[in-house]
């Protein structure tokens, strides 16, 4: 009876480990997927006006 009762603690006590777990992992990574999922067909930074075109020009400075 006394070893049927420990596991039952330790089973609960994996339980409880793994829920915190999952939780903390949805709390961290939810963000960065509701980001993603958000962002539309172009991207989060879409390829026109000054920015692209400074983008270029940095890129191709770095290449020569």
């Amino acid at each position: 009876m006394i070893r049927r009762n420990r596991f039952h603690r330790s089973r609960r006590r994996m339980m409880a480990t793994g829920f915190r777990l999952v939780l903390a992992t949805l709390i961290l990574v939810g963000p960065l997927a509701a980001v993603a999922i958000g962002t539309n067909v172009q991207g989060l930074a879409p390829k026109q006006g000054a920015g692209f075109v400074l983008f270029v020009s940095l890129q191709r400075q770095s290449m020569s």
